[in-house]
């Protein structure tokens, strides 16, 4: 089983990223789908889910209206758009794929917004 999380890196405020998770090893399909995220001393939080199907998302409040989480079943990747990126939202991002029976995490990727 492997998720691999890509499109992390470097913008300014006010920048976007797309981050991308690719999964392998398991029915992604019938995964529920998570980006989490963790800042430098702080626990990890989870910024956005999207249910097996595709047709449910969730958001934390922090993060709605600039982030879209979505899922192609056909390619086994979610992603994960960042519009208007704020200095708050540096942190080590991670893919997470769920279901009743258990998950699996990638090993994340570093989004550092700064000026």
């Amino acid at each position: 089983v492997q998720l691999v999380e890509s499109g992390g890196g470097l913008v300014q405020p006010g920048g976007s990223l797309r981050l991308s998770c690719a999964a392998s090893g398991f029915t992604f399909s019938s995964y529920r789908m998570s980006w989490y995220r963790q800042a430098p001393g702080k626990e990890r939080e989870l910024v956005a889910t999207i249910y097996s199907d595709g047709g449910g998302t969730n958001y934390a409040d922090s993060v709605k209206g600039r982030f879209t989480i979505s899922r192609d079943n056909a390619k086994n990747t979610v992603y994960l758009q960042m519009n208007s990126l704020k200095l708050e939202d540096t942190a080590v991002y991670y893919c997470n794929a769920r279901r009743v029976s258990g998950g699996y995490w990638g090993q994340g990727t570093q989004v550092t917004v700064s000026s």
